[in-house]
């Protein structure tokens, strides 16, 4: 579930738990006017999208467990996601503007290098066309919509969704930013070679070929040197 699939009904629910106390089926039902079934219906989806977490709370005596409702982060962030396309780009634009378009790309390349640590961690793939399928299999986990096509020995990535689209701006910062963060983790330049910004369904990466070689070429040499020399 998704804020662009979920129902008018869980979405009432989910207002009714975001900064409130953790609710009843019961309660829910007094707030809402409808049956306990569709109550349960919507908080079982609710709690499978991660909107919902459930809770047990056992009574004193020998009163029945109950079942207590409360939101998620995801849910506060499901409801003000469209202010992220207003709040996030104001922030590179007010850096830009206060700072100046160096301060800029310090900013871009720190926080890249921030995400790329994140990412570097988790790959075990010496040659970077490798590297860049294994960091979408990576996303992937992370619940991205990826896939990996390999044909006449290109590696081509497809970024279905993504993760920065809610920081998008018009100077495509974060675009540049995402780019840069995959040349670092895969350690060869990655071309954008399709982007959703320019009308093509999702946007697609590869390695640029000759300067991935290149560096392969060079960490084998930096080995054998360091080899020759031990």
């Amino acid at each position: 579930m998704s804020e662009a699939t979920i129902s008018a009904a869980g979405m009432r629910i989910v207002k009714l738990l975001v900064g409130n106390p953790p609710q009843t089926v019961t309660d829910l039902i007094q707030a809402t006017g409808v049956t306990r079934t569709a109550v349960t219906e919507q908080l079982n989806e609710l709690v499978d999208a991660d909107f919902v977490v459930r809770t047990i709370e056992r009574l004193p005596g020998r009163g029945r467990p109950r079942h207590l409702y409360a939101a998620t982060h995801s849910a506060l962030l499901l409801l003000f996601a469209n202010n992220q396309h207003l709040v996030v780009p104001a922030i590179w634009r007010a850096i830009d503007e206060i700072g100046g378009p160096d301060f800029s790309k310090k900013i871009l390349h720190r926080v890249s290098s921030f995400l790329a640590d994140h990412y570097r961690a988790k790959i075990v793939a010496k040659e970077p066309k490798e590297r860049l399928a294994q960091l979408m299999r990576v996303i992937e986990e992370e619940g991205g919509l990826v896939e990996v096509v390999r044909k006449n020995g290109r590696v081509t990535v497809s970024k279905r969704s993504c993760a920065f689209i809610s920081m998008f701006d018009e100077n495509r910062t974060v675009c540049a930013l995402e780019l840069d963060m995959m040349s670092a983790v895969v350690g060869a330049p990655v071309n954008r070679v399709a982007c959703r910004h320019d009308g093509d369904p999702c946007c697609s990466f590869e390695v640029v070929m000759d300067q991935a070689d290149e560096s392969v070429s060079a960490a084998c040499d930096q080995c054998t040197a360091t080899a020759a020399n031990a």
